[in-house]
C-alpha cells in the first residue's frame, strides 16, 4: 500500500543512501528514538533539548500528517531517507553530548572575543592598478 502511495522508488540518487519502502515508518521511529534519547539524557533547559525537541516535534508532526511522502519530503526539500540519516546522527551526537555538558558553564566563565579589522577594498594600496 505504502509504495502505491509513494510509487516505487529504485534508489534515492545519492550514493550510500538506500531508497527504503517503508521509509516514512522507519523515519517515524527515529524521530520518536530522538526525542527520548533526548529526554533522558540532556537536561530540560539545556538549548540543545529545546532545540532537538522542537524540530523532532516539527518533523513528526508533518510525518503523522495526512501528506504524502513527496510533499513531506518537498516540505523539507530532502528525502526521507535523508531525514532517517539526521535522526541516526542525532542518535549518536546526544550521547556526545549528555557527556560533554556543553551546558555547564561556570557563571564566572568570560570568553573572550577577538576582533578582525576588515579592510575596504578601496583602501588597499597593494591593490593593482
Amino acid at each position: 500500500m505504502l509504495s502505491q502511495l509513494r510509487g516505487v522508488k529504485a534508489d534515492t540518487g545519492i550514493v550510500g543512501l538506500q531508497a527504503l519502502p517503508n521509509a516514512r515508518e522507519v523515519l517515524r521511529e527515529k524521530l520518536t528514538d530522538v526525542l527520548q534519547a533526548v529526554s533522558e539524557q540532556v537536561p530540560e533547559q539545556a538549548e540543545y533539548r529545546k532545540a532537538v525537541e522542537a524540530t523532532m516535534n516539527y518533523r513528526l508532526k508533518a510525518v503523522d500528517s495526512e501528506a504524502s511522502d513527496e510533499e513531506v519530503e518537498e516540505q523539507f526539500t530532502m528525502q526521507l531517507e535523508q531525514l532517517i540519516k539526521q535522526c541516526e546522527d542525532e542518535l549518536g551526537l546526544i550521547p556526545k553530548m549528555a557527556e560533554w555538558k556543553p551546558w555547564d558553564v561556570p557563571a564566572d566563565h568570560k570568553v573572550s572575543m577577538h576582533m578582525e579589522e576588515f579592510v575596504d577594498d578601496a583602501s588597499r594600496q597593494d591593490k593593482p592598478k
